[in-house]
């Protein structure tokens, strides 16, 4: 088994979601976020100060799944999050070792 951590810009979300569920996702856990990469952040002015925002508002989109679904996981979330400019985020995947459901007690690939 496999988490998938995607980090995308905020206004993907539900294309992304929308597209994750047409290839059979079935749950995900999606949390606001705050970081940057090459995009370094940017500068603001407010009430005529200029001050520096180093952090960008991103999404977190966690995915538990099996092996075998991850390629088209990846592509789906590539294709759909996909802008062309920087900040278009990142995809991570981890090995899972262990899943307990904890209504039913199920565990590993059941409990996905």
């Amino acid at each position: 088994m496999k988490m998938i951590s995607a980090v995308i810009k905020p206004f993907k979300l539900d294309d992304v979601r929308e597209a994750l569920s047409d290839v059979g996702v079935q749950g995900m856990t999606v949390s606001e976020v705050k970081g940057f990469g090459r995009q370094k952040g940017h500068t603001e002015i407010y009430r005529g100060a200029e001050y520096a925002v180093d952090f960008l508002p991103k999404i977190r989109i966690d995915i538990a799944v099996q092996d075998d679904e991850v390629e088209k996981i990846i592509e789906t979330i590539s294709q759909t999050a996909y802008t062309g400019k920087t900040g278009d985020g990142k995809i991570f995947v981890m090995n899972l070792e262990h899943v307990v459901r904890i209504r039913t007690g199920e565990t590993d690939e059941s409990a996905v």
